[in-house]
């Protein structure tokens, strides 16, 4: 076990997401930067296909003690880490003893971290995943945020490698971002203007975020249509409500939506959008689907060419 001896902000266990449960209202959950979460698993030992659960940790402040030996990883935004006071470094594999306590500070670059455990966490999936969608009720130990006191039980362990990801193969969580948007059908609602007016743009990210999604202010753009028949919505999806400010919506996203989109931001990129604090900066810029293809295979194969280097045990 491990025990929760103070939650933080927003600490919630997830796995790589919940799928194939759309047709039943039951939204994907997942990590919202999945870059960061496979890097922490695997610094873990722990196989991708595996889909090992971790607690994803929003702006910081978790705290845990280790109840057996284990190995544990950190991976994301820059969360000062301690292990029984003493600072300790993230993106590598970090030894656990029993009766250890493990300290999260609070961001001072990025906006979540992942917290990975050699065998992951143990939990029983609901709906085929352990994703915990706070909306729903669902995943995670009882569908709802951490609490003081909660023990998470631990998955079957074996001793990894001690291996870091070098800095230079770190993402950057500055404070502002580009994301690639694939053009939808629904965009021949919005005028060549209103195209131009989104893509050439400034916007910020507004207070108005959660997991559902992120609302961005600045220039209006406005659709031929305010609303249309609802329909499913995909991960990224850009919907632009009656008062033309942009939404990006996410893994908690309502199932179904009957505002316009004038697209969808690339998966890639959604990590660094929801690394970003309330006041940064988002521009788009507009791919082909033919280009967004091209990014992804080979994003996954430079995940996999990535190497770790061998580190120091503590």
């Amino acid at each position: 076990m491990m025990t929760v001896i103070q939650p933080g902000v927003l600490s919630l266990l997830q796995d790589n997401g919940r799928f194939g449960q759309h047709r039943i209202g039951l939204t994907t959950g997942g990590p919202l930067d999945s870059e960061a979460f496979h890097w922490a698993n695997r610094l873990c030992g722990n196989p991708p296909e595996a889909s090992a659960t971790a607690i994803e940790v929003s702006i910081g402040g978790l705290v845990l003690k280790a109840g057996v030996d284990t190995s544990i990883a950190l991976a994301g935004a820059n969360m000062p880490l301690k292990i029984n006071q003493r600072s300790v470094a993230s993106w590598q594999t970090l030894r656990i003893k029993a009766g250890d306590r493990i300290e999260l500070g609070y961001a001072t670059q990025g906006a979540r971290a992942y917290l990975a455990v050699n065998g992951g966490f143990a939990v029983p999936p609901s709906f085929g995943s352990t994703a915990t969608v706070v909306r729903e009720g669902i995943g995670g130990l009882d569908g709802t945020a951490l609490k003081k006191g909660d023990e998470l039980p631990l998955g079957l362990q074996h001793h990894p490698e001690c291996l870091m990801l070098p800095q230079q193969y770190r993402p950057n969580y500055s404070g502002q971002a580009t994301l690639r948007v694939i053009m939808g059908y629904q965009q021949e609602h919005f005028s060549a203007t209103q195209q131009a007016l989104f893509f050439h743009s400034e916007y910020t990210v507004s207070e108005q975020v959660d997991r559902m999604g992120f609302r961005l202010e600045g220039q209006p753009v406005k659709a031929n249509i305010s609303s249309m028949l609802s329909e499913g919505i995909c991960y990224g999806a850009i919907q632009i409500p009656a008062d033309g400010q942009p939404i990006v919506l996410l893994n908690d996203r309502q199932t179904i939506g009957g505002y316009p989109k004038i697209g969808s931001v690339l998966s890639l990129d959604i990590a660094r959008l929801t690394q970003l604090m309330p006041g940064a900066k988002v521009r788009f810029t507009p791919v082909s689907l033919a280009e967004a293809h091209n990014a992804l295979h080979l994003s996954d194969r430079r995940i996999e060419l990535t190497p770790l280097r061998p580190c120091e045990e503590l």
